[in-house]
C-alpha cells in the first residue's frame, strides 16, 4: 500500500508538468499581447515595449518556457496583472473557502444520495422508488445556477432567512452547498440504486436469505458493502469535478474561493493567475482520486495494492 502511495504521489508533479506545458503553449496561441493587458488601455507602445522586456516577452518561445518552468520550480507563478505579482499566496488564501464548500457539498451528498438510493432499491416498483425516482430527474435536469437564484429568490429576499452572498458565517455555506450538491444527491441516488438492486440478484443473497438471514441484515451486512465501491468512485471522481465545476456557485453567491477568482482572471486575460488556479485543480483532483482508491481497501479488505 505505502508503495503504491508512494507511486501516485510522484506522478502528480509529472502530470502538472505536462499540464503546465499544455497552457504555456495554449496560453502562448491565444491572440492579444500581455504586455498590453498589463499596461492598461492608455498605454503608450513605448511603455508597453517595456513591459515586454521586463516580463521577457521579447525572447525566443523555448526561452521563455525554460524561464516559466524554472520560476515554477521555486513557486513563482509569474508576474499576475490582477495582483501586481506572483499571485500564489493570493491563491492559496481562497483554498480554504472551496475546501469548505467542497466537503459540505460532499457531506451533504453522503446523508442524502447513499440512503436514497438504498431506499428507492429497497421499495422496487413501490411508490417510495417512484417518489424518489422522479426527485432524481428533476434533480438531474435542474441547473446548478438556476437553483442557487431559486434559493436567493426564496430563501434570502423573500424570507429573510439567510444570507445570500459572501461568507459570513455557517449560514452563508447553506445556499451554495445545496446549490452545488443537488445534481450529485441525484447521481449518487441514482448510481446506488442500480447497484444495489444488481447486488441484491447475486447468488450471495440468496444464499444468505436461505439460510436465515433477513432482507434487512443482508442489504446492511453483504450488498451495501459491495455496492458502496461503484458509489464511492462516483463521489472521488465529481468531487475533483466540484474543484473546478463551483465556479458559477461561487461567482453567483459572492463566495470567496478559487472558482470566483478563476472567473476574474478569465475576464481580465490574467493567464498567469489562470494557469496557476489550474494547476492547483489538477493537483487537487489527483489527490482526491488517491483518497478513492485507499478507501476501495477499506470498504472491501480482499483488495489490496502492490
Amino acid at each position: 500500500m505505502l508503495r503504491f502511495i508512494a507511486f501516485r504521489l510522484a506522478l502528480i508533479p509529472v502530470v502538472a508538468f505536462g499540464v503546465i506545458t499544455i497552457l504555456f503553449v495554449i496560453f502562448k496561441s491565444v491572440p492579444g499581447d500581455e504586455a498590453t493587458m498589463v499596461a492598461g488601455a492608455t498605454a503608450t507602445q513605448a511603455e508597453i515595449d517595456q513591459i515586454r522586456i521586463q516580463l521577457g516577452l521579447d525572447r525566443p518561445l523555448f526561452t521563455q518556457y525554460a524561464a516559466h518552468m524554472g520560476r515554477l520550480a521555486t513557486g513563482d507563478l509569474g508576474y499576475s496583472s490582477t495582483f501586481r505579482g506572483n499571485p500564489l499566496p493570493h491563491i492559496l488564501d481562497r483554498v480554504p473557502a472551496t475546501l469548505a464548500l467542497m466537503a459540505a457539498s460532499i457531506l451533504l451528498t453522503v446523508l442524502i444520495g447513499i440512503p436514497a438510493g438504498v431506499a428507492a432499491a429497497a421499495s422496487q416498483g413501490r411508490w417510495p422508488d417512484l417518489v424518489i425516482s422522479s426527485v432524481v430527474i428533476g434533480l438531474l435536469a435542474i441547473p446548478n445556477f438556476w437553483l442557487g437564484m431559486v434559493l436567493i429568490t426564496v430563501l434570502s429576499v423573500e424570507l429573510n432567512w439567510l444570507p445570500s452572498f459572501g461568507a459570513a458565517g455557517p449560514l452563508s455555506l447553506i445556499m451554495p452547498t445545496i446549490a452545488l450538491s443537488a445534481r450529485l444527491i441525484a447521481l449518487v441516488a441514482r448510481m446506488t440504486r442500480g447497484v444495489v438492486i444488481e447486488e441484491m440478484r447475486k447468488d450471495y443473497v440468496r444464499t444468505a436469505r436461505a439460510k436465515g438471514l433477513s432482507a434487512k441484515a443482508t442489504l446492511s451486512r453483504h450488498v451495501l458493502r459491495n455496492a458502496l465501491i461503484p458509489t464511492v468512485t462516483v463521489i472521488g471522481l465529481q468531487a475533483g469535478y466540484l474543484l473546478g465545476g463551483s465556479v458559477v456557485v461561487e461567482r453567483l453567491f459572492a463566495w470567496p474561493g478559487i472558482g470566483d477568482l478563476l472567473l476574474a482572471g478569465i475576464n481580465v486575460r490574467d493567464y498567469t493567475l489562470v494557469q496557476g488556479i489550474a494547476v492547483l485543480f489538477v493537483a487537487g483532483f489527483l489527490l482526491i482520486n488517491l483518497v478513492v482508491e485507499i478507501l476501495y481497501v477499506f470498504i472491501n479488505p480482499r483488495m489490496r495494492y502492490v
